[in-house]
Parts: structure tokens; C-alpha cells; sequence
């Protein structure tokens, strides 16, 4: 394991770059982007346009070590390149941005109010494969839509299920059980979370290390215990379909987490745009998410 890159994802000040759109989710992050979908006739064409623009980003004068930590990959982001180097090669040794992998295969029907991830039949060959491109860590995504306490151990126990595997393979595993912002019971389902996350990492080995992404809680600082525990190298707080102002808003209020954002760190950044208006954006982008997550306000009374 790289330890700079350990130190740096564990101690640094600055948030994660989430660029693992993948199949399902890139049509619509094109089209945010200003490429509607009849610019594009065959997923060969959308995937080499969703590169173009994650390029654009990453080799921005705005986007680099300084502010953002690490930035999450998609497979086939892993497999290209930037500026003639490997996308994960680059972003380390151009930027000094740790790189993570998105390893799920996106989600399974709901069932008892939560999404599992699909089976993920091929990771062990994914992890030999992120291995050799110098990958740090992996993320994988599952979701929680209500407060069903079946539901929401499932999805935690295959969470720490393919962290174990993960783990084993030498890679730092991210898990990302996201809370809907929509769910009717919200703050009721991440108590629940939070419950069997704890009872998870109290059974972890002492020298285990894992990141949990999660959604931006009701009660501020719900999570602050599970952060606190060694075993837990950073709590990441997604955008979960808040605008950046909000999700800047609220994450501020809460010092036990730091940004992981997609769409709210790419709004406002679009294909028609000049390098020096793109650049702008981005720097201003990356300015109020790197703030909310290292300089935090006082919570609610």
C-alpha cells in the first residue's frame, strides 16, 4: 500500500471527486453537460464523449492535490487514458489526486424498502485489474429508500461482505449504503444505519481500514462516533441529488465529514463552454466544496 497516498486520504484537507458515472447514469451527466443524446448513436460514442469531459476536468488548472484527495473512477475511465498516461498513473503522479475504482454493477430490484447492489460476479478479476493500474481503493453503491430494519441489515451485511473480499485483495474499500433524501422516514433509516455500521466495524480486525460514504444525515453528527473509530480512515458525504448549495450548506454544519460530490461538483460545466469560463467554474466549484468540507460552521443549537 502506498503510504503517501494512505496519509493523504486519511489526514489531508480537501474532499473526493466522484467521476464514476457509469452506463446507466451517463446519458444524463452528458446531457447536464451540454450533449443531448441524439449527438451521440452507439455507447462507443457516449462513453468516448463522458471521457472527453472527465479529461477536461482532470487536467483543469483548478483540479488538482491541493483541494481534492482523491478522485473515484469508473472501469472504463481506469482503462483510458489522460494526456498519454493511465487515468489512475496521471492523476498521481500529475496531480498528486489518489485514485479509488467503482467496482459495483449497479442495483438490484427494491426489496424490504432498500436496493442491494447487483452480484458482482467478476470482482476478484476487477481488483487484480485495479491493482495493475495503481488503484488505491474501491466504492460500491447501494441504496435505502425507508426505515426497514431487514432491509437496511442486508444491505450493510453485503456492504461488509465484498469489503472483506476487497480488503483481502490489498485494496481500501469504500461502502456506500446512500439514505434517499426522498425517503419518507429518513432520519429513522439512518439511525438505523448507523446502528449496524457500528456493529460491523466493532467486528472488524484492529488493523482493518475501510471509508463509508454516506448520505448528508438529518441529525448533524450522527455519524461522528463511527468516524472517530480507527478502523474508519474518513465518513465521505454525498450530493444525493442536493444542489451544491444545499449540499454545501448542510455538510458545513458538520466537521465528522468530508464532500465525495459528482453532480454537484460537475453543475454548471458545460461542453460549449470556453477552457477559461470552464476552468472558472470548476475552480469555484471546487472552492465551496473544498471549504464546507474543511472550514465547518457551528451546528444547530
Amino acid at each position: 500500500m502506498n503510504q503517501d497516498q494512505l496519509s493523504k486520504v486519511g489526514a489531508g484537507r480537501g474532499f473526493f471527486a466522484a467521476l464514476d458515472q457509469s452506463g446507466g447514469s451517463t446519458p444524463k451527466a452528458l446531457a447536464e453537460y451540454g450533449i443531448a443524446r441524439d449527438q451521440y448513436s452507439s455507447d462507443a460514442e457516449m462513453f468516448d464523449l463522458v471521457h472527453a469531459m472527465r479529461t477536461r476536468v482532470v487536467t483543469s488548472p483548478a483540479f488538482d492535490g491541493s483541494r481534492v484527495l482523491a478522485a473515484i473512477l469508473f472501469e472504463q475511465t481506469m482503462d483510458r487514458d489522460v494526456d498519454g498516461m493511465p487515468t489512475a498513473q496521471y492523476l498521481w503522479e500529475r496531480k498528486t489526486v489518489v485514485p479509488f475504482l467503482k467496482v459495483d454493477k449497479g442495483l438490484a430490484a427494491e426489496q424490504d424498502g432498500v436496493q442491494l447492489m447487483k452480484p458482482i460476479d467478476i470482482l476478484d478479476e476487477l481488483l487484480d485489474r485495479a491493482h495493475q493500474h495503481q488503484i488505491f481503493g474501491t466504492k460500491m453503491r447501494s441504496v435505502i429508500n425507508d426505515a426497514s430494519e431487514a432491509g437496511v441489515t442486508a444491505i450493510v451485511d453485503q456492504q461488509f461482505d465484498y469489503a472483506a473480499q476487497i480488503m483481502a485483495a490489498g485494496l481500501i474499500p469504500i461502502l456506500e449504503p446512500e439514505v434517499s433524501i426522498a425517503s419518507p422516514h429518513k432520519g429513522h433509516a439512518e439511525a438505523l444505519l448507523r446502528d449496524a455500521l457500528h456493529k460491523h466495524i466493532e467486528a472488524l480486525p484492529a488493523d482493518a481500514t475501510i471509508l463509508l460514504k454516506l448520505t448528508i444525515p438529518t441529525e448533524v453528527g450522527l455519524y461522528a462516533g463511527i468516524a472517530s473509530d480507527p478502523r474508519v480512515l474518513r465518513v465521505l458525504a454525498l450530493s444525493g441529488g442536493y444542489s451544491r448549495d444545499e449540499a454545501c450548506a448542510l455538510l458545513a454544519r458538520d466537521p465528522s465529514l468530508i464532500a465525495s460530490f459528482s453532480r454537484a461538483l460537475l453543475a454548471g460545466l458545460t461542453a460549449s463552454q470556453t477552457d477559461e469560463q470552464f476552468n472558472a467554474q470548476l475552480d469555484a466549484s471546487i472552492t465551496q466544496i473544498f471549504e464546507a468540507s474543511v472550514v465547518k460552521q457551528p451546528g444547530p443549537a
